[in-house]
C-alpha cells in the first residue's frame, strides 16, 4: 500500500502579476538573512543518497504566487522526471520559495537537476513580463559584484541542499514539505494545497505532478514507534 501524508517575519516589497493587471503587494517572509541567504549552497553527490532541497525567487518575491508561474514550474519538474534525472518524492510550492524531496538518480548532480527545473521557468517569467509589464522588470534587476546587470527569478547563491541518510530523515522531511502551507495558515489542512504532493500521496492520484512512489522507502516500526507522529500519518 503506498504511504499516505498527511498533510518572527519581516515584510518586502513583492510583485503581483496578473494577466490583465500589475500590482504590488506586501509578502511576508522568513526573518532570515538576505546576504547568507545568497551564500554558495555547498552540494555532496552521494549516489544513492536523497536530498531535501529548498530554494528561493529573487528578493524573495512572490513570483510563484499565480497559476501561470506554477505551472511553468511544475512542467520543468515533470521534464526532470521524463529526463530520468531524478525520482520525486515531495515538493511544495509556496509564493516565493519551492521545497523538494528527491532522489537523484545514477550519477545524475543536484546542479543539473537544478538547472533543469529552474531555468525554464525564469525565462518564460521573464519574457512575460518583458512582453506584459516592462515597467516592472526593475524589480528583477540584478547588480551583480563583477559590475553586470540582468533580470533574474530566482535567488543567488543555490538554496539549501541536505542529503537525507536515514528513511526516517526522508519522511520528517517530506512531511515537513506537505505541512509549510498550513504552518504559513493558507490551508487547513496539507492536503487542501493544490500546489504540493500531499493530495497525491493521500489519495494516490497524481495531480498536479506524479510521484515517485515505488522507489520511495517505507517506513517501518525500526524507523519509528508505531504510535509516533509519522506513522500516525499513515493510520
Amino acid at each position: 500500500m503506498a504511504p499516505r501524508m498527511a498533510p518572527q517575519s519581516k515584510t518586502l516589497i513583492g510583485l503581483r502579476v496578473f494577466d490583465a493587471e500589475i500590482a504590488i503587494v506586501r509578502s511576508p517572509v522568513d526573518n532570515l538573512d538576505m546576504s547568507l541567504h545568497r551564500k554558495t549552497c555547498r552540494r555532496y553527490d552521494i549516489p544513492g543518497e536523497a536530498h531535501f532541497l529548498t530554494f528561493s525567487c529573487f528578493r524573495r518575491l512572490p513570483l510563484l504566487n499565480y497559476d501561470r508561474s506554477r505551472n511553468w514550474f511544475l512542467a520543468a519538474l515533470r521534464l526532470g522526471q521524463e529526463q530520468s534525472q531524478f525520482d520525486l518524492w515531495a515538493y511544495v510550492v509556496m509564493p516565493e520559495h519551492v521545497h523538494l524531496v528527491l532522489l537523484p538518480l545514477g550519477e545524475t548532480k543536484v546542479s543539473n537537476i537544478l538547472s533543469t527545473i529552474k531555468q525554464s521557468p525564469s525565462k518564460q517569467a521573464i519574457c512575460w513580463l518583458r512582453q506584459n509589464a516592462p515597467e516592472y522588470l526593475p524589480q528583477l534587476q540584478d547588480h551583480q559584484p563583477n559590475g553586470k546587470q540582468h533580470h533574474r527569478f530566482w535567488q543567488r547563491g543555490g538554496g539549501y541542499d541536505r542529503n537525507l541518510r536515514s528513511v526516517r530523515d526522508i519522511h520528517e522531511k517530506i512531511a515537513y514539505v506537505h505541512d509549510n502551507p498550513v504552518r504559513r495558515g493558507m490551508v487547513e489542512q496539507a492536503v487542501a494545497w493544490r500546489w504540493s504532493s500531499a493530495a497525491a500521496w493521500q489519495t494516490g492520484v497524481d495531480e498536479p505532478l506524479a510521484i515517485n512512489r515505488a522507489s520511495l522507502p517505507p517506513l517501518t516500526n525500526l524507523d519509528e514507534p508505531l504510535h509516533g507522529a509519522l506513522m500516525r500519518r499513515y493510520d
